[in-house]
């Protein structure tokens, strides 16, 4: 019985020394493991399913910043901030208290400050 190269995800790796094969080239039939020369038949590379996810933040624009609940908030030290949905960076309750400073010059985007809800911590974001 014969090994077939193990499959994670959408990588083939060698089933003699677990080095990453390589993609065949349009018309080979074989891809030779460049580390221990084994010759796996490139139909090993068929019917991969790939899949790939990004995390929500990883690319942040204006229209998802608007879609944001925004609340006002009427008590105590607290008075004219907003609460808006924000993932804490320190514990990452969902609910911080914002307000909007123009910091930089007038030509540059305004400066948004932050401040959990539950544990306090403020950190900024430049716009």
């Amino acid at each position: 019985m014969s090994k077939h190269a193990h499959k994670i995800g959408a990588l083939l790796f060698c089933p003699d020394c677990g080095t990453l094969l390589n993609l065949p080239a349009d018309n080979e039939t074989e891809v030779k493991c460049e580390q221990c020369g084994r010759k796996e038949p490139a139909s090993s590379y068929e019917d991969i399913e790939i899949i790939t996810r990004s995390h929500p933040d990883a690319f942040p624009s204006a229209l998802a910043q608007k879609r944001k609940t925004q609340t006002k908030v009427h008590e105590g030290e607290d008075l004219n901030l907003l609460k808006v949905t924000e993932k804490c960076p320190s514990c990452g309750h969902m609910e911080a208290y914002s307000k909007e400073l123009q910091l930089r010059s007038a030509d540059e985007g305004s400066t948004i400050l932050y401040t959990c809800v539950k544990c306090r911590f403020g950190w900024r974001i430049n716009n």
